[in-house]
């Protein structure tokens, strides 16, 4: 039997066909690990465990497969973002000092997929200390994009995004702080989830604004998946929300009359990509064909975001964010070099920013940028309601590497969501006249993961969702 079709299989499907003995947990791994490895050159995976991943494949199919209501996800395939603690691999946010540092427990969200008997193969890189859209750091290097390694892969969850979207893995857990996970996606052509705050816990993860038992308005974790259809009950894993009582159900979704909103004078400091900008609007005429109320408002006010969020940051962090590269032993100007310092000056800016604007901002100023805030947060929840808006997380499709130089307002579009709690998927809608992957963020408030992923599937039936590279390049050279 050929394997291929594991290789764009969903998750679940994957489990299913090794529970009713259609294939093995052993081929599914060792499908995913033969993929990685051929793909090394996107230099996704920060550190393997493919000896120890085919050995746990192998204790599964020894074990004799069925059906598992509690272990949904028995003999599958994943990966971790690094900077998330993985039992026996390292966990160093890619900041130096670190280096050599292994996790001697699994995170929480890593827990609850192992006990749903997923099997882990690997950690993947991130941007240093988890800021910054190019992942990149001088303890792994840099990750690239699938579908042109000379382009960036987004981050910081980027070698999250590179795994997926090269067709390495069917699913991971990345983290999302300002746009960590959906940066990412839209990037590498597939679907991420930034759960509503407290859903999933965050705060093992590096950094970490939140102690033990708090719960963070700005950062938390959530899934990468090729397919839509893996973003709920992933989710619900991932949650311990095996009932769904707080993640909602997707079938309980109506879209006819579901309020869409698409804003526009939006546009942060430069002007959208008409690639992207022609995505976002083909999903909205998608999503009216399908009944919803669909309207395009005028909503200027999300250009202040930057400083707003670097503000919030900064509070909810309850330090600076160049203190966070000190408290680790690393302070960016004396221990970085040169190569990253440019690969990353994204990151210095924002942190360089991070740490004056309180002082450089007299008090009425610093309240005004607290208005701005609070002023938002009542304009998109009157604007929405119960529904969704629908805005891309970038202004353009995945850049060149450095390409983010100079520019650290490019993630506005999806730090705003952070700021404002709210639950977000990000969904792939096709490719640029580049063959580059564009989509859209699906936003709505607090508490409707269940709505965004409900949009999300119908605009993967639309548009297809993820395509592999070698099927994008097959379709190109045919043109």
């Amino acid at each position: 039997m050929d394997d291929d079709w594991i290789g764009t299989a969903s998750a679940f499907e994957l489990a299913e066909a090794i529970a009713d003995g259609r294939t093995t947990s052993r081929r599914v791994v060792q499908f995913h690990i033969d993929t990685l490895r051929s793909r090394a050159e996107f230099g996704a995976i920060a550190r393997d465990r493919f000896d120890a991943a085919l050995a746990e494949a192998d204790a599964v199919d020894a074990a004799g497969t069925k059906a598992d209501p509690d272990r949904p996800l028995l003999g599958v395939p994943c990966t971790i973002k690094e900077s998330i603690p993985v039992t026996g691999m390292p966990h160093t946010a890619g900041l130096s000092s670190r280096a050599g540092i292994i996790a001697d427990v699994d995170a929480i969200a890593v827990q609850r997929l192992r006990r749903a008997g997923a099997i882990v193969v690997g950690v993947t890189n991130t941007a240093e200390l988890c800021l910054g859209i190019e992942s990149t750091n001088s303890v792994y290097g840099r990750t690239s994009n699938p579908y042109d390694v000379r382009r960036v892969s987004g981050g910081s969850s980027g070698g999250e995004g590179s795994a997926i979207g090269g067709g390495g893995i069917p699913f991971g857990v990345g983290g999302d702080t300002g746009g960590s996970i959906r940066i990412p996606s839209f990037y590498c052509g597939v679907f991420g989830h930034k759960p509503s705050p407290g859903l999933v816990p965050a705060n093992e993860s590096i950094p970490s604004l939140s102690g033990e038992e708090e719960v963070d308005l700005l950062e938390t974790l959530g899934p990468m998946s090729r397919r839509a259809s893996d973003l709920m009950p992933l989710l619900r894993i991932l949650a311990d929300d095996a009932d769904g009582r707080r993640c909602g159900s997707v079938d309980s979704v109506d879209l006819d009359g579901l309020r869409v909103v698409i804003p526009t004078k939006s546009s942060y400091l430069r002007p959208m990509d008409r690639s992207v900008r022609d995505a976002r609007d083909a999903a909205g005429a998608a999503l009216a064909e399908r009944g919803a109320d669909v309207v395009w408002q005028p909503m200027p006010a999300m250009r202040r975001v930057i400083a707003s969020y670097l503000m919030e940051l900064r509070r909810h962090a309850g330090t600076s964010v160049m203190n966070l590269f000190d408290s680790f032993g690393e302070t960016p100007q004396r221990h970085l070099t040169p190569a990253v310092l440019r690969a990353n000056s994204l990151q210095l800016q924002l942190a360089m920013i991070g740490d004056r604007l309180p002082e450089l901002l007299p008090p009425p100023a610093r309240r005004l940028l607290d208005k701005f805030a609070r002023d938002l947060a009542d304009e998109v929840a009157s604007a929405i309601g119960d529904g969704v808006m629908l805005h891309p997380p970038l202004p353009q499709p995945a850049p060149f590497h450095h390409g983010t130089l100079a520019r650290p307002w490019l993630f506005g579009g999806a730090a705003i969501f952070n700021m404002l709690g709210m639950a977000v998927t990000e969904v792939p809608l096709g490719f640029s006249p580049r063959d580059l992957p564009v989509g859209v963020q699906v936003a709505s408030q607090p508490g409707n993961d269940n709505v965004t992923i409900a949009v999300a599937l119908e605009l993967e039936k639309a548009f297809g969702g993820w395509v592999p590279p070698h099927a994008v390049s097959a379709r190109s050279a045919a043109h």
